[in-house]
């Protein structure tokens, strides 16, 4: 995947002799959405970012600022404004932060091989590594639906995970569970009893602040909601029952 596209393309410059107009088939002031496909995203023209000469600071900073507002197609269409021929290329090739945001935006994208293989050969600290694992798991469970032609139970999930484990650049060697950490589920049970039905920002919200991906939030919430009913209702059958009982016993002793 390249890092970035020239400054012509991305400004949607006129060849000489064109009168001005863009030879892009993009109508004027319509984003390309991202694509489902796995295939790179490449920005609208009319919206590509300036190719300015940032440090490889300032493009870190920048990467982590879209990648925290949840914003992948600014992400994405900063990371392809970068000029191609970045003064410090291997050192903005190796950044941490701008590892994270290509291959963020290659998750989004569908381009899951482009992901596998960022995060496969790039070592990453502890801190991104409950993102990257979330996401490294939930690209090969989809992959792994799409191929099956059916949503994965436990069971088939846990096969998924065995057959593609986590790689040690995402990964710190101790023994994972699948079971949400205890700090996770405390803070997603307090989030519960405020609001049993999060909208899209709030579930945005948890899946920065415990590390899962907004899938993953949503389908805590939901189990839970059943799990909550299962039980009222179990409750209702038992107080039923009990009252049964009691008024079968007074009827015996009348």
């Amino acid at each position: 995947m390249a890092l970035g596209l020239s400054s012509g393309l991305c400004s949607g410059s006129s060849e000489p002799g064109s009168g001005g107009r863009s030879d892009t088939s993009s109508s004027p002031g319509v984003s390309v959405p991202l694509p489902v496909a796995p295939a790179p995203i490449l920005p609208s023209p009319m919206f590509a970012l300036p190719t300015l000469n940032f440090t490889v600071e300032q493009v870190a900073a920048v990467c982590e600022t879209l990648e925290e507002s949840g914003d992948i197609e600014r992400l994405a269409r900063f990371l392809w404004s970068l000029p191609v021929a970045h003064p410090n290329i291997g050192e903005l090739n190796k950044n941490e932060a701008v590892l994270r945001a290509r291959a963020i935006v290659a998750f989004h994208s569908g381009n899951f091989r482009e992901m596998y293989h960022i995060l496969e050969h790039h070592k990453f600290t502890k801190t991104s590594h409950g993102k990257l694992q979330a996401m490294w798991l939930e690209a090969h469970y989809q992959e792994a639906e799409k191929l099956r032609g059916r949503a994965l139970g436990p069971v088939d999930k846990y096969r998924v995970r065995k057959k593609f484990p986590l790689p040690r650049t995402i990964w710190d060697g101790e023994q994972k569970t699948h079971c949400f950490k205890e700090r996770t589920r405390s803070l997603l049970r307090e989030w519960y009893l405020q609001d049993p039905y999060p909208n899209p920002t709030k579930k945005r919200e948890l899946a920065q602040a415990t590390g899962l991906t907004p899938t993953q939030v949503g389908n805590w919430f939901k189990n839970r909601r059943q799990r909550d009913r299962a039980a009222a209702a179990k409750n209702r059958l038992v107080v039923n029952l009990l009252l049964f009982d009691k008024l079968s016993i007074s009827g015996y002793d009348n």
